[in-house]
């Protein structure tokens, strides 16, 4: 339960709201601690006194107290919501904020699945035990105390019989705690892993259909589903065995309240008011115990989902500024990787590239070629700090990328991912995203934004549509082809106007013409910056000033492609297999 007292600091700037909503809740356990008293007198000095009037005063004062009651009720429970749902809001905010922050790396082990669950149903379970603590879990213990000290003003003897009654079920509450909570981890791991699965799903529905493996992920999803259903079924198994013997036990205070109070009646110790008055009160004292108990499953999962928003708070990102860091000054885009070793998993993984040592002059466009898993990806994504270097280091202009502020970084280097994430939005928006509202930055033109879809070899097919740039992009860009998402995401990267624009296989999706066509406009559009290229097709970068050849996590050749042709046998077998005869063949791309 260590986990839930984290949540404090997101109510303690609400703590007035709370305060509010706590008063009236005393005022509310006040208000029923008083109705048995005055039940009490209307029993001994009304109803068998046959006194009307004092049956009216005292009905009269119940239905105000009651009224009372019913407006603190509510006054409480508008505070609990407003409270519980404000912090709610800064948890999120805080939890997305956070994620933003975050390197590749802690996105590699935090999947897009863990991620969403934690921000939607895991605050939605913690807002709720806010609530629910601000309400019933403040409320109980103000009862069981209140009632008890009029349990022993009234009767000792009975005071006694409570103390009794109340370490057993407590133990009882304690002990399906221990057992429940673990088991409500569990089922929130279940539950992280159907959405992570439906997720994927739903991305991939037309793969599904392509390769008809719809049958596949049906057993894969029922699989999941079943094992979810009998986690969460051992858990209600356990609950439902609860409730009855907490009911046994009121049941039996009840019952041991009717049968003493019943023999100090008939010795005249007690009379019928004090009987009806205590029995209310046992049931004050027990109720809440019960309700508690009953909540145990509420109450472990909000610690279990406490403790998974915890976790990504408590996660740091692996690539920050550095303590002295200092914004980069604009240079002329000299791209150094100076004996780089890198590992994805730490240093027990093998590493992905070793002893890179190369040199990228001002306006020079290098292109990276080899096989699957080579490491081009990955060489390239530690040039604007996706990843830092495990040994060596990459400069810019001399300068170490770890010296230097990210965003001033990431301002002077424009990245075109393999991936191609667009946003909700229209298209003009899209594009504009590369270059944000700053200081340092005027908001870009609409000839600006034109300009770089004609070298991105968008603008044709973006004026096809009739709202033109303002055309929205549908989910996931379902409205636009492959090959349109890719030119778009170009568009944007050349609006940014980057020291260093570095192409992750951004053209894969767009035919040899259309890719011809992008590589020409980029040389006159970027003319004077410098480029990295990762290339799907050798045909599309035989013009680079330098190629770079990696097999096996090394450098295996560099040079221009006729140096290579006639030095690399690596670089010719690629060639071969796509241009031997004049057409393009397997993929080397990875």
């Amino acid at each position: 339960m260590k986990s839930i007292t984290h949540l404090w600091r997101f109510v303690k700037p609400y703590g007035r709201s709370a305060g509010l909503g706590l008063l009236l809740l005393a005022l509310v356990v006040a208000v029923d601690l008083t109705l048995p008293r005055l039940v009490q007198e209307l029993i001994n000095t009304g109803i068998q006194q046959r006194d009307m009037g004092a049956i009216l005063n005292v009905s009269l004062l119940m239905v105000g107290l009651t009224l009372v009651n019913a407006a603190g009720t509510v006054g409480s429970m508008l505070f609990a919501v407003q409270v519980s749902q404000m912090a709610a809001a800064d948890m999120r905010r805080e939890l997305f904020v956070h994620i933003q922050s975050f390197s590749f790396a802690n996105l590699d082990r935090l999947p897009t699945g863990q991620l969403v669950t934690r921000l939607t149903s895991d605050i939605s379970q913690v807002a709720q035990f806010i609530w629910m603590t601000m309400r019933s879990f403040v409320r109980a213990p103000l009862m069981i105390v209140g009632s008890l000290v009029l349990v022993f003003l009234t009767n000792w003897q009975l005071g006694l019989l409570m103390l009794v009654l109340m370490p057993i079920t407590i133990v009882i509450f304690l002990l399906y705690a221990s057992k429940v909570q673990p088991l409500f981890v569990q089922v929130l791991r279940k539950l992280e892993r159907l959405n992570t699965l439906l997720q994927e799903n739903l991305a991939g529905v037309r793969v599904v259909r392509a390769f008809v493996r719809a049958g596949h992920e049906n057993r894969r999803f029922d699989a999941t589903n079943v094992d979810l259903m009998e986690r969460t079924i051992r858990v209600e198994r356990m609950l439902a065995v609860l409730a009855p013997m907490l009911r046994l036990l009121i049941n039996l205070g009840l019952v041991a309240v009717i049968w003493f109070g019943g023999v100090q009646v008939l010795e005249g110790n007690l009379n019928v008011g004090q009987i009806v008055a205590l029995s209310n009160y046992v049931w004050w004292v027990m109720m809440p115990l019960v309700m508690l108990s009953l909540s145990v499953g509420f109450i472990s999962s909000a610690d279990a989902s406490t403790q998974r928003i915890v976790e990504v708070l408590d996660s740091q990102p692996e690539v920050v500024d550095a303590a002295r860091a200092e914004a980069l000054p604009v240079g002329k885009g000299q791209v150094a990787f100076e004996n780089v070793t890198f590992t994805f998993g730490g240093h027990d993984e093998e590493p992905v590239l070793k002893g890179i040592n190369l040199v990228v002059e001002p306006g020079e466009t290098v292109a990276l070629v080899g096989a699957t898993g080579a490491g081009k990806s990955a060489l390239v994504s530690l040039v604007p700090r996706f990843y830092d270097v495990s040994e060596g280091r990459v400069t810019l202009d001399g300068v170490d990328v770890r010296d230097v502020t990210l965003d001033s970084l990431r301002a002077q280097v424009s990245v075109v991912l393999q991936e191609t994430v667009l946003f909700s939005g229209t298209i003009g928006d899209n594009i504009r995203y590369g270059r944000p509202d700053a200081a340092d930055k005027l908001h870009p033109s609409d000839e600006e934004v034109v300009t770089a879809a004609l070298a991105a070899q968008a603008h044709d097919f973006i004026t096809s549509f009739p709202a033109g740039y303002d055309t929205p992009i549908g989910p996931r860009g379902v409205n636009l082809s492959g090959g349109q998402k890719q030119r778009i995401a170009i568009a944007r990267a050349l609006l940014a106007r980057p020291r260093v624009l570095i192409m992750d296989d951004a053209t894969s999706s767009v035919d040899v013409e259309t890719e011809s066509k992008i590589l020409s406009a980029l040389d006159r559009f970027m003319a004077g910056h410098t480029r990295l290229v990762v290339a799907q097709r050798i045909s599309t970068i035989m013009n680079a000033d330098k190629i770079v050849v990696l097999d096996r996590s090394r450098i295996a050749a560099s040079g221009t492609h006729h140096e290579l042709m006639a030095s690399s046998p690596i670089y010719r077998e690629i060639y071969q297999s796509q241009l031997g005869n004049q057409e393009g063949g397997v993929s080397h791309e990875g």
